[in-house]
């Protein structure tokens, strides 16, 4: 069979999800300035990848209607359908119909719609792999850009100089390029367990490795600490020995680098010590964070069910946040002018959600994504673990799944859902759904590639 013979094969038996693929791959086109940012709060125009979801979306509808099958197991389909509630009441209760509309639009997109989809589209452990490696792809092509920027001085503006680094995503969205590394990080360590597979396993390992630099380079804290938490518990879930080892070999490399070679620039030192000053004398950054944290716990006070509507954070920020708060924070840099942005939202879903939606929406949004996670372990715990340590064909996509669920409920602490990158939250929430409530078939032969 020639090389030909064997890619036409390949690419037919990936075609199931390759609209997924050319979803994660358009993200890596440049993003119009009015894309939306950070703050968005899940605002913004829809970008080409954004549509590239809906096709996704109308293919899978297709698809199931050309099949005749049951699309989604009961477990699945009670998850990913409760957010519909919470959504749909908040809707009903936004400032008018035309807001109602786009919010709970765009929420139905990233937490029920292409989630669905990507769980239907994905039907085995190859098909999990392909999109995980295109994952780890837009990270590294991101990455690069990221790093360049730094070098160059012609990324977003950080203290007063251009090294931020963004990778397409500009100025208006800076976390765009951690989420996009983050995931990629995640993903590559997982992938770097899997079985059977000695070269896909040290190229991973070596992936995941490169990628820890744009990380670095992306200043965002909160990026940080859910890379963090989710590598740590890829690693656990991997088993305590190999653990070990990792952790020790990742601390050899950080001294060499930091002590022995000086790599690290002071911003970057002063930045990651900033993380334990918040209760101290934070900056604005920090305070305008806690600032908004507060006035949407109390809009949830004074309507605690269903909150103030979808959208409504921006209408009632105002009337519930202190005198601390900034009138924006300000963006420049990566090929954009110097604009103040409007803080439409608090920087954590969790309580944007809460003022919102109320506890109806929280319980049925975040309730979703921490049962998915159980659903997930207890996964791993049934097809991976095993009295000598953590094994089996599928081991790396247990990691992987575990893994993103763990970064997104642990980065949502620290940032909510708005901007380009968010189609890809979406897309990581049906990869994980489909290792935590999708197909229950046979596992995959343990030499298999």
């Amino acid at each position: 069979m020639t090389p030909r013979d064997v890619a036409l094969r390949e690419l037919r038996r990936s075609a199931p999800v390759l609209p997924v693929v050319l979803v994660i791959a358009l993200l890596a086109l440049p993003v119009p300035e009015a894309g939306g940012g950070e703050a968005s709060g899940g605002g913004g125009t829809g970008t080409v990848a954004d549509a590239a979801s809906a096709l996704l979306v109308g293919l899978c509808a297709v698809h199931l209607v050309r099949t005749r099958r049951r699309p989604l197991s009961r477990t699945a389909a009670v998850l990913l359908g409760l957010p519909v509630v919470g959504i749909t009441v908040a809707a009903c209760g936004a400032a008018s119909a035309a807001t109602g509309v786009a919010g709970a639009a765009r929420y139905l997109q990233i937490f029920v719609l292409v989630p669905a989809a990507v769980l239907i589209l994905i039907r085995d452990a190859r098909h999990f792999r392909v999109i995980a490696w295109a994952f780890v792809a837009l990270a590294l092509w991101q990455g690069a850009l990221g790093v360049r920027q730094n070098l160059t001085g012609t990324g977003a503006s950080y203290m007063g100089e251009d090294i931020r680094a963004v990778g397409t995503f500009g100025s208006t969205d800076v976390m765009g390029m951690a989420t996009v590394v983050s995931y990629g990080i995640v993903c590559a360590l997982a992938l770097a367990f899997r079985p059977h597979a000695p070269r896909q396993r040290w190229t991973a390992a070596v992936c995941a490795a490169l990628l820890t630099v744009p990380l670095a380079l992306s200043f965002s804290r909160g990026a940080w600490i859910a890379t963090a938490a989710a590598c740590l518990g890829v690693l656990l879930l991997a088993g305590a020995r190999r653990a070990g080892r990792v952790l020790l070999a990742g601390g050899a490399a950080a001294v060499v680098l930091v002590a022995g070679l000086g790599v690290g620039s002071a911003m970057l030192q002063q930045r990651l010590s900033s993380i334990t000053q918040v209760t101290g004398t934070p900056d604005q950054s920090v305070t305008d964070r806690y600032t908004m944290w507060a006035a949407s716990a109390d809009m949830w006070r004074e309507r605690p069910v269903t909150g103030v509507g979808l959208k409504g954070f921006p209408d009632h920020r105002d009337s519930h946040a202190s005198l601390a708060l900034s009138s924006g924070s300000d963006t420049a840099g990566a090929g954009s002018g110097f604009v103040r942005q409007p803080l439409l939202s608090p920087h954590n879903m969790y309580l944007l959600v809460l003022g919102e939606q109320g506890l109806l929406g929280l319980l049925t949004l975040a309730g979703g994504w921490a049962a998915l996670l159980v659903c997930g372990l207890r996964r791993w715990q049934r097809r991976c673990a095993r009295p000598d340590g953590p094994g089996g064909p599928e081991l790396d996509c247990a990691l992987l799944a575990c893994g993103l669920l763990v970064w997104q409920l642990v980065d949502f602490v620290y940032a909510d859902i708005g901007g380009p990158s968010t189609v890809l939250t979406a897309v990581a929430f049906g990869v994980a759904a489909w290792w935590a409530v999708g197909s229950r078939g046979a596992p995959e032969e343990a030499g298999a590639r």
